[in-house]
């Protein structure tokens, strides 16, 4: 139901599209909540959303570690062979007079995912056992900030359409990490999108 209410009620949102203002402090649960004027999605319940949330981290945070043991791909072409995993990526970057890109690749790739995803983790597990700690607020925000400067989509898509030009030219065997990266992609997708921030901030403002 769409209402205007004043600027002091606990729940009220405005519309990031239209700025519109509701009152959502009663969003059944398993349903969302929609813009009446331009129809964008304000907020998402869902049952066991916390558990949700730590299964997937969790899983996305093993593929990580998987990706990242194992050889991504393997190259061979006139009888040379290359193998390259994810971390000697970095590394040959770094070595090659590239440092600046050796840098953003294991920042945005790497690093800044685990990192997203180990924030997750923590705060969903406050969260689902109602930890109450002033930590809490200090992970939301670190997450929704640093969420925009994960690059994990932009890397597998260039990655898949480079395969396409490679193998014109070389024969090419995906290794475990490739696959473990796959999912893992898919993981911190899914985890983000199950990450609802209307939810998340009324949670953190309870326990904080």
């Amino acid at each position: 139901m769409e209402t205007e209410i004043s600027n002091d009620h606990k729940y009220s949102i405005a519309c990031p599209s239209c700025d519109l203002i509701y009152d959502l402090s009663e969003v059944p649960v398993n349903s969302s909540a929609t813009c009446s004027r331009c129809g964008h999605l304000l907020t998402q319940t869902r049952e066991n959303e916390f558990l949700r949330g730590v299964c997937l981290s969790f899983s996305a945070l093993v593929m990580m570690l998987i990706a990242s043991s194992y050889p991504f791909m393997q190259f061979s072409s006139a009888g040379l062979e290359n193998m390259m995993t994810l971390p000697r990526t970095v590394v040959e970057l770094w070595i090659n007079g590239m440092p600046w890109l050796a840098v953003i690749v294991a920042a945005f790739i790497l690093v800044i995912p685990s990192i997203v995803l180990t924030m997750i983790l923590v705060m969903q597990l406050i969260m689902l056992y109602d930890v109450k700690t002033p930590l809490v607020a200090i992970l939301g925000k670190a997450i929704f900030h640093l969420n925009s400067w994960s690059m994990v989509e932009v890397f597998f898509v260039g990655v898949l359409v480079s395969l396409v030009k490679i193998t014109k030219m070389a024969s090419v065997v995906l290794g475990v990490s490739f696959w473990a990266y796959s999912l893992f992609a898919l993981f911190f997708v899914f985890t983000m999108m199950s990450l609802d921030r209307f939810q998340c901030w009324k949670k953190i403002e309870a326990l904080s």
